[in-house]
């Protein structure tokens, strides 16, 4: 079996600094002491501000009623009070940015904790319901993988991260996700920027919408439709001029008007699919450039950060400068509704001259829109994984190997678990052990294990890193079948929802990528004699087709068909019972277990057993 490392991607990840929580609590503190600063001045520029409008009001009756100085020194308080407008605007600017930042970093140190269920979006609508694994192995939802990693703050971000945790990669794919992750692990003030210019544009912008708008052609065509509305607009304007001049009767400017409103009305419907997606954005225009351009002022070394970061440009400019020229054209399109510049504007055709202006712009840069908010979700999966690399020092880059399908594993622990309390086993399944069969009492810890073996993977295989000592495995497709429910509506049975997803699961085996699969308590909802039966065929044509992985079942029986097959290896888990309570040490072990739990447990809880 050949390894391949990936890259060496602790070594560039050295630079990090050595302890998470040292380095959010001084972030922490220090946007505390901003936000402390910045309410002061908050507090001080609304006060200002009104007592400069109190003086204005005082000084304008001593100047014009009772004539005590020139009303020209109306100007000094009215240019203070607009000063302390724009001081204001920048103080509040700061105040939430500073809000933001501490919220930042009192999650990540709740994260830290052990703490963080329920914090940022679940992400549950970003698979599909009968994901083969996504639900078995908590990958979305409360308390789940995608909510401990993701840091996106764009929907496109969000969306590449849960795509990554939902579908097997090729290996050099992921070698280079491991090489970008480990270049961002150290980069805390690129992630900070990106999350707090984020979090403002995932509330602003309908990103979907706009790259939607960017992918459709232009719709008003040639330049003859800004030349004509030139032309229209000056004949108006030369029509009134006239009139107002006395030269020409009132028919000609109520015949211009009536051409130029002939026009409008042909143009219309055209406008109106031009500006459809972008129109009313000048804001939402400037929090994305302002996003782009932060990446952009990156300078990256490592191949897939250099080529994201070459992906935004365009005709040799920068993406964030295209967006400003957008969101420039906008904002003139918006100064056309203003109400004292209204009547004009219906004069110039401005809504037609500044609809094409913008659709010229969708022709030459539209299509680029897509790809720069791809690049950015992106570079977001990127750093969430990075950001949980920092976040986690002990965790290491699993390597990818060669070779017949394999997953070894030392020290593997369940990456939802807190550090402290994680128990961690070794686990080996290769050419010679391609599936264990785990026994085991009552919450002695064989789901656990299933659940670790199928995050770590997922996390593998999407770039992360991973809770072990060491890992080494070949680039899987994962099938579980953990949580299988029964559907009074659909008029199915649990054990029906069980031997679907074990059909899903042997499909899944049959494709061209390797599979790992987990199946707990296989085939629990029959009696002994069709589940050993049935769990033997499925076990061992699951092994025929390639596939490796693991099986728990409180079933002794079905340890006698890892008995009778060489691909097949029995482990337990066990329990001890100390002053009348059970106790576990979660410690995977050789062999099958020799007793049970259940009675034991029953009578703990007052059954009369």
């Amino acid at each position: 079996m050949s390894v391949s490392p990936a890259a060496s991607p602790e070594a560039e990840a050295a630079s990090a600094p050595a302890d998470p929580r040292s380095e959010y609590e001084r972030r922490r503190d220090a946007h505390a002491a901003t936000l402390a600063g910045a309410e002061k001045r908050h507090r001080l520029a609304s006060r200002l501000r009104l007592a400069t409008a109190i003086a204005a009001i005082a000084l304008a009756w001593a100047s014009l009623d009772r004539e005590l100085f020139a009303p020209l020194w109306l100007v000094v308080p009215v240019a203070v009070f607009v000063g302390l407008v724009f001081w204001h605007q920048r103080v509040k600017e700061t105040l939430e940015r500073s809000r933001r930042g501490e919220a930042l970093y009192v999650g990540g140190l709740a994260r830290l904790d052990g703490v963080w269920h329920g914090r940022g979006p679940a992400g549950d609508d970003l698979v599909p319901p009968e994901h083969l694994y996504a639900e078995d192995l908590d990958v979305f939802g409360d308390g789940s993988l995608f909510q401990l990693l993701s840091q996106a703050r764009t929907h496109h971000g969000e969306r590449t991260l849960a795509s990554w945790l939902a579908a097997t990669a090729k290996a050099d794919d992921v070698r280079s996700r491991q090489s970008a992750v480990a270049a961002l692990r150290s980069r805390l003030d690129l992630r900070e920027d990106l999350a707090l210019a984020g979090e403002t544009l995932r509330r602003a912008i309908d990103a979907d919408r706009l790259a939607a708008w960017g992918a459709k052609p232009a719709t008003l065509g040639s330049t003859w439709v800004s030349a004509v509305a030139v032309l229209v607009s000056a004949c108006t304007i030369a029509a009134f001029a006239l009139y107002g001049a006395g030269r020409v009767p009132a028919a000609l400017p109520l015949a211009a008007s009536v051409l130029q409103a002939g026009f409008l009305a042909t143009q219309q419907r055209r406008v109106a699919r031009a500006l459809r997606g972008v129109d009313h954005a000048a804001s939402d225009l400037a929090l994305l450039a302002l996003l782009l351009e932060r990446f952009e002022k990156e300078c990256f070394v490592e191949p897939r950060l250099s080529s994201l970061h070459g992906a935004l440009q365009a005709s040799g400019a920068p993406a964030s400068a295209r967006i400003h020229g957008l969101r420039r054209r906008v904002e003139l399109l918006d100064a056309g509704r203003n109400l004292l510049f209204l009547p004009i504007a219906i004069v110039l055709l401005w809504q037609v001259h500044g609809a094409w202006w913008i659709d010229r712009w969708r022709a030459r840069f539209g299509p680029e829109i897509a790809r720069w908010l791809e690049t950015m979700g992106e570079l977001e999966a990127l750093s969430s994984l990075a950001s949980h690399a920092f976040e986690h020092p002990g965790d290491i880059f699993p390597e990818l190997a060669g070779g017949a399908p394999s997953f070894v594993a030392e020290e593997l622990g369940h990456p939802l678990l807190p550090v402290a309390t994680c128990v961690r086993n070794d686990v080996r399944l290769d050419g010679e052990t391609q599936a264990l069969v785990v026994s085991g009492s009552n919450m002695s810890g064989k789901s656990t294990l299933l659940r670790a073996v199928g995050a770590n993977a997922i996390l593998a295989l999407a770039g992360g890193t991973v809770r072990a000592r060491r890992l080494c495995l070949t680039p899987l497709s994962l099938g579980a079948s953990i949580r299988t429910h029964d559907s009074l509506q659909d008029g199915r049975s649990r054990f029906q929802a069980e031997i679907e997803r074990l059909g899903a699961v042997m499909h899944a085996a049959e494709k061209s990528a390797p599979l790992l699969f987990l199946l707990d308590e296989i085939l629990a909802g029959t009696n002994s004699h069709d589940r050993r039966i049935g769990a033997e065929a499925v076990l061992r044509g699951l092994l025929d087709r390639g596939a490796i992985g693991l099986v728990t079942t409180h079933d002794l029986a079905l340890a006698e068909i890892a008995e009778s097959d060489p691909r097949m290896g029995n482990v337990h888990f066990e329990d001890h019972v100390e002053g009348g309570r059970m106790h576990f040490d979660y410690r995977m072990r050789s062999g099958v277990v020799r007793r049970s739990n259940a009675i034991a447990l029953m009578r703990a809880i007052g059954l009369p057993v």
